[in-house]
């Protein structure tokens, strides 16, 4: 039995297709799905692929039926197929056999399965053969083209286009059902006029030569006209065409027109309100952009500045000016010279309340001012009081031609009022108006937010000096230098202090600590160490004994969440001989002559409270050289790690001057400015130097 008996059989040395292990190792490789079927429908051979589609076992399907041991929807194909091969004895293969099955991964596949018959020697069926090839691929593809045919199809009808087709010389060779029923033309006439037939007569000259253009250079034909209706009015189109070009050559042309009657009729309303719009989003933005800026303003003097920026870019004013109110005097004082023209009749650096102007009828009516024009602002004047004779000499020499006045209102209260002129007459709308005085209100929010932040800024700046020393000791054979630059933003004292004092011995005693937070809690607990150890250094010196005496005063005192460092040495003047201990602190760094940084390499220790046995080391400062203790604000930041910045301040000792480094107060300036430049300071920074001078010559 074969499939084909005129076939002759291959001959090969060791093979012989014949083979029942041969034909099992083709049927395990072949990349198709196979099965054998005898004339009733059983099953006598299939292969693995045909097992997972099936979800049987192979050797399970050996003299069963399809209907016995598979799925309905399977079985129903294979016994419908099975049936005409036999019946009819011709193969069932033109692809609409087709059955989806489940991967052992859980996906999806899909299967074109097809049944051949197998001829017995007199020409009967003695048997099927079934072919399944995965045709999931395929199956996606057509799926996915269909779904974009429909999305096509979907899209179009919503824009509601009118689609006309073309051959490649711009004849009509398809209808248009859409176009005709817009334009009342029969099949006959657009066929063999075309769609210029119905184009208004004035516009079809043009329309034709861009469309003959686009035809000869095979470009994008994209035109406006207006259209001839069935009602024999006129509508607005707009036409986009574009050239189908397949193997270099333009097939046919495809174009889409689309009605833009209503909107050419709603140009101009939808300009005006476009405008409109735009006006209110432009106010909004510059609104916006104001507050930002004000809202990072902290001192009366940056609210200014922003102010004066916001009527040169918001306002376009020409002059801006900011007087703020004295209670006391009933004046308004300027706080930006030149802000008002410097001519007879101007209002000086103090305008008293009673005195005649724009920013004073603003503060005395506690509403905005608007002068359009000269004449406007004579008649406010006027009407307020004003001499005649003063406001005509400033009319006649200030080149101001327009005035904006605005009180500045907190909770009703005055606390000032804005100027802002221009050199050309200027038209307030409504709108200007609300914009102006929202500005006004947010400028209001920001003049009383910085009054108090100075006011309380330089309280807090006090409080936090006067826990420090007023002056450091002078010392024979030592000069002692500080630097203490505040990096709070705000009005949070810190609590960075330092400290020197001869001790009884002689020798003296130098400290820099920092107690970690800010505000009060944090100045409370500065003062407290700070006294607890100069008492303990008095009694007891050596500085282990001092940090252990700490310890105890902490752990009675503080709370376990208040971490305080500090770095402590004993030093003899003349010698430098000294030593050293540190709490959780910065090591000291010791500056030579010849402008080499060295750091200490002693134990860090623990914050004080933490329980440690304290442990002091020699530090000596040679004549001629400098310790520099200092605290983490000099080192560390939000962008520079505290090992990067302890090795900057090394770095950094390299490159100052010899003047400098034999002078402990030009050594300090030097360090904090070159270790802060590019960094925004966001903590205290507090260095104390010690330095021993060179021995000289008569010494």
């Amino acid at each position: 039995m074969s499939a084909e008996t005129s076939v002759p059989r291959p001959r090969e040395s060791g093979v012989d297709i014949s083979d029942p292990a041969l034909f099992q190792g083709l049927l395990a490789e072949a990349p198709f799905a196979f099965a054998f079927f005898d004339t009733a429908g059983r099953f006598r051979r299939v292969n693995q692929i045909f097992a997972d589609v099936s979800g049987v076992a192979a050797d399970e399907h050996v003299d069963h039926t399809a209907s016995e041991i598979l799925a309905a929807d399977l079985s129903a194909l294979i016994d419908a197929a099975l049936r005409r091969v036999v019946e009819e004895h011709r193969a069932v293969a033109n692809g609409d056999q087709r059955y989806r099955s489940m991967s052992t991964t859980g996906e999806l596949r899909h299967w074109s399965l097809s049944f051949y018959p197998i001829h017995g020697d007199k020409g009967s069926v003695a048997g099927v053969a079934m072919f399944g090839v995965d045709v999931t691929e395929r199956q996606v593809t057509e799926e996915e083209l269909r779904r974009s045919e429909e999305r096509y199809r979907s899209l179009v009808e919503s824009q509601q286009q009118l689609v006309w087709i073309t051959s490649p010389t711009g004849a009509v060779i398809e209808d248009a059902p859409q176009w005709r029923a817009i334009t009342g033309q029969s099949l006959e006439e657009y066929l063999a006029y075309g769609w210029l037939e119905a184009v208004h007569p004035d516009d079809r000259p043009a329309a034709d030569e861009a469309w003959r253009d686009a035809l000869r250079g095979r470009t994008l034909f994209e035109w406006s006209y207006r259209v001839r209706t069935r009602a024999s009015g006129y509508r607005h189109f707009e036409v986009r065409a574009v050239p189908i070009i397949r193997h270099g050559r333009v097939v046919e042309w495809v174009g889409a027109n689309s009605d833009v009657t209503p909107q050419r009729e709603a140009e101009e309303m939808r300009g005006r309100l476009t405008d409109q719009l735009g006006a209110a989003a432009l106010r909004t933005a510059r609104l916006q952009g104001a507050t930002a800026m004000l809202a990072e303003a902290l001192t009366v003097e940056q609210v200014v500045q922003v102010i004066i920026d916001v009527g040169r870019t918001a306002l376009a004013a020409d002059r801006s000016a900011v007087a703020l109110l004295d209670t006391d005097r009933a004046a308004l004082k300027l706080t930006n010279s030149g802000s008002v023209p410097d001519v007879p009749g101007a209002a000086g650096e103090e305008i008293p309340l009673s005195q005649s102007s724009v920013m004073t009828m603003a503060v005395n009516s506690r509403r905005p001012v608007f002068a359009e024009s000269p004449d406007s602002l004579r008649a406010q004047l006027m009407e307020a009081g004003g001499d005649e004779a003063v406001i005509s000499g400033f009319l006649s020499h200030s080149d101001e031609r327009a005035w904006v006045g605005l009180p500045l209102l907190a909770a009703g209260r005055a606390l000032g009022a804005l100027r802002f002129a221009f050199t050309r007459p200027q038209k307030i709308s409504q709108e200007d108006g609300v914009f102006l005085e929202a500005l006004a209100g947010q400028c209001a929010l920001a003049v009383e937010r910085a009054t108090l932040f100075e006011r309380e800024h330089r309280t807090a700046e006090t409080l936090q000096r006067s826990l420090l020393p007023d002056r450091l000791p002078v010392i024979p054979g030592l000069v002692l230098a500080q630097r203490f630059r505040s990096g709070s933003r705000h009005v949070q004292v810190g609590g960075d202090w330092y400290d020197a004092f001869v001790l009884q011995d002689a020798r003296v005693a130098a400290v820099v600590g920092d107690v970690m937070g800010k505000g009060v809690k944090a100045a409370a607990g500065m003062g407290c160490i700070r006294n607890a150890m100069r008492a303990l250094a008095l009694t007891n010196p050596p500085p282990a004994a001092v940090l252990t005496g700490l310890d105890r005063v902490f752990d009675a005192t503080e709370d376990e969440e208040q971490v305080t460092t500090l770095a402590y040495m004993v030093v003899e003047p003349g010698t430098g001989e000294g030593t050293l201990a540190l709490a959780g602190h910065p090591p000291p760094l010791l500056v030579s002559p010849q402008g080499t940084g060295v750091l200490s390499e002693g134990e860090p220790g623990t914050p004080l409270g933490w329980p440690t046995i304290r442990k002091q080391f020699r530090f000596c400062v040679p004549p001629g050289h400098t310790a520099v203790l200092y605290s983490d604000g000099l080192v560390e930041n939000r962008k520079r790690g505290l090992d990067a910045g302890l090795a900057e301040l090394c770095s950094v000792v390299g490159e100052a001057p010899p003047e400098v480094l034999g002078n402990p107060h030009m050594l300090l300036d030097f360090l904090v400015d070159r270790m802060l430049a590019g960094y925004e300071q966001d903590d205290d920074v507090t260095v104390l130097a010690v330095h021993v001078p060179a021995a000289t010559k008569s010494d």
